[in-house]
């Protein structure tokens, strides 16, 4: 099924399917990640991801049911980011090795990658990771069960309304956190800038029916933003495992390269995110959202031609 709100059917209806349709497909990843995890844990949390930017679009709509499955879903992502990070963290070494061969061609890493390995192996064939599935499934079967709980207003107009208000809440969540990453430029600044950008990406998904022309171009460009703060996020992550108790990456004379490295690719990915980030982001927030509202409302009431002459 379709990732696309359908503006010719009731709101509440096309919530509920889309709803119902990731939640099945985050299921069926769980059980993927019982016999690999790499594989299932990854395309699951994407799910979790997309199943609350979909939430947070309508969430205006009927908050509580929104509110309280946003967390629900935020927990089961939580259970499952232990084992995903693992991977992440040996890919980061893979990217550092590939970024600067000549700094890593004798192997200066493979210590490092070497404990990460280990650390992944013991996290994955552990009783955690089954108790961990587990626990989603049980989640992840409940809130299917809870769907139709959901009660949106299904006038156009109403519909119109609250999809504009998602997509400008995002918008301002992206701007506040890129105004902070250019000036303070830490970890958690980043960190939401990059939940803003992938929660937006998948808006533009979900609106791709109401806002045609230029969506293609415009999560082109948020998905590569994506990508760079995903990968800065992992820088974030390892160095804090090199300044964590108990040298768990080993000891410093086994470290220094990767430290090295480290702080050169934060350098260039922090600038290269705050770049792509302001084209993106760094108009204002309120007249992006009239600009859609005035789509969304457009198609909603079945003025189609009106709304293609105004994206131009």
């Amino acid at each position: 099924m379709s990732f696309r709100i359908d503006p010719r059917l009731p709101l509440t209806g096309e919530v509920r399917r889309i709803l119902a349709d990731e939640i099945g497909r985050a299921l069926g990843h769980l059980e993927t990640a019982r016999d690999k995890p790499e594989q299932g844990l990854h395309k699951c949390r994407k799910r979790l991801k997309s199943i609350r930017a979909l939430l947070r679009l309508v969430r205006s709509g009927d908050e509580p049911f929104c509110q309280t499955e946003n967390e629900c879903y935020k927990q089961v992502s939580a259970l499952l980011s232990g084992p995903r990070e693992a991977t992440a963290l040996i890919e980061t070494i893979d990217r550092l090795a590939d970024a600067f061969p000549e700094q890593t061609a004798g192997g200066g890493l493979d210590p490092v990658r070497d404990r990460l390995v280990l650390r992944q192996h013991e996290l994955h064939a552990g009783p955690g990771l089954d108790a961990a599935v587990n626990a989603a499934v049980t989640a992840c079967q409940e809130g299917l069960e809870r769907i139709d709980r959901l009660a949106l207003p299904d006038q156009p107009e109403q519909a119109a309304d609250i999809l504009a208000e998602g997509a400008r809440a995002t918008l301002r969540r992206a701007k506040k956190a890129l105004d902070k990453a250019g000036s303070r430029g830490e970890p958690d600044d980043f960190h939401d800038l990059r939940k803003a950008a992938k929660t937006h990406s998948m808006h533009l998904s979900l609106l791709g029916r109401l806002w045609p022309t230029p969506i293609k171009a415009r999560r082109k460009a948020v998905d590569k933003l994506g990508e760079l703060l995903g990968d800065l996020h992992d820088v974030f992550v390892m160095r804090a495992l090199l300044a964590a108790d108990g040298e768990p990456l080993g000891p410093p004379d086994e470290t220094k390269l990767l430290r090295k490295l480290l702080k050169r690719s934060e350098k260039n990915l922090a600038k290269a995110c705050l770049a792509e980030a302001a084209d993106l982001f760094g108009d204002s927030p309120k007249r992006s959202a009239k600009k859609l509202a005035r789509k969304a409302r457009g198609d909603l009431t079945g003025q189609r031609e009106d709304a293609a002459a105004a994206i131009g």
